[in-house]
């Protein structure tokens, strides 16, 4: 195997920095900016139907049979990391722009991964139905909760920074009609369109992901125009590394040492692990977009965006351990 093979480079990651560097270098212009609104909307909007037309509503409720695995990872997820989330305030000002700390808080408030999650806990040979069960859950709940949390974090004056985000009336009309309704009626679409969305599978990646490739482009558009990179220095990004790398350790740790106090088995250890550790980039992206809508969005995203390239590597790194281990 070549050695650069090995690395596991994701090729998503890959086009979202080269998206980064060309939205720095050709930014869309003030002219062209309402236009590509429209068409970012229009890519959320499908995203989200697409998300909605391939969950099978039948795989979540025979999953809930083992419905301990599924509370824990579930916990980790929307509660033990927003906690850590709110924790980290500490780094405010004096580490982190209060923009920058924004987005560290909203990382922890995003759903799982779902195809990372799953291929890892396979790796690693643990409980891959019961991870395909809980990141799948994970994402459906990630609709609903995390524009939830985000409003009570709002609420508390713990989401804020330079453009004093708050949600209005407007703004949650907006979520409904860009995230919840195109999931609400995918899943109402399902026996139309569910044939051919497993179908073209493969070929409907690249409508999610270019749509997700639209929303990066129109935010780091916008914050060129607005200086984005005169407000973030190369050390903060440093900063954000070294961050994201303590917080994967961490949560590697804790969700382990955690599965295994509570009776677990081994299996289910990894895949509590794996799926418990995961914060989605496909899903944080677009939200992200509707609720922060005119709010810096550029900035709010990096956190996300470093944290999510550290959790594939480690992930990757860690899984590839547990597969070369004796089997026990």
């Amino acid at each position: 195997m070549h050695p650069l093979a090995k690395l596991r480079i994701d090729g998503f990651i890959v086009a979202i920095l080269a998206t980064v560097v060309l939205a720095s270098v050709f930014p869309a212009s003030a002219s062209f900016a309402p236009t590509l609104d429209h068409l970012v909307t229009a890519a959320i909007a499908l995203l989200f139907f697409l998300y909605g037309a391939r969950m099978h509503p039948q795989e979540a409720w025979r999953g809930l049979q083992h419905w301990r695995l599924h509370t824990l990872i579930l916990a980790f997820t929307f509660v033990v990391f927003p906690v850590i989330g709110i924790g980290l305030r500490v780094l405010q000002p004096h580490l982190l722009s209060a923009d920058l700390y924004t987005g560290v808080l909203y990382l922890t408030l995003v759903p799982s991964t779902v195809q990372s999650s799953i291929a890892f806990t396979s790796i690693a040979r643990g409980n891959v139905a019961g991870a395909i069960v809980s990141a799948s859950a994970s994402n459906l709940l990630g609709v609903f909760l995390t524009p939830l949390l985000v409003i009570a974090m709002t609420s508390a004056g713990l989401i804020g920074g330079s453009g004093n985000i708050s949600i209005s009336g407007q703004q949650m009309v907006d979520i409904c009609l860009q995230i919840l309704a195109p999931f609400i009626v995918g899943q109402l679409a399902r026996p139309l369109v569910g044939s051919f969305v497993e179908g073209h599978r493969a070929r409907l990646k690249y409508v999610d992901r270019g749509s997700i490739v639209l929303v990066v482009y129109a935010a780091f558009s916008k914050g060129v125009r607005q200086h984005i990179w005169h407000a973030v220095d190369p050390g903060q990004i440093l900063f954000l590394i070294a961050l994201s790398i303590v917080l994967v350790i961490f949560m590697l740790w804790l969700t382990w040492h955690a599965a295994q106090r509570l009776g677990f088995d081994h299996a289910d250890c990894i895949a509590v692990q794996f799926c418990g550790t995961k914060k989605s980039l496909a899903s944080g992206l677009p939200m992200a977009a509707v609720l922060f809508a005119g709010h810096g969005v550029s900035i709010i995203v990096l956190p996300l965006m470093v944290f999510h390239q550290v959790q594939l590597m480690m992930c990757s790194w860690l899984a590839s351990r547990y597969a070369a281990a004796p089997e026990t």
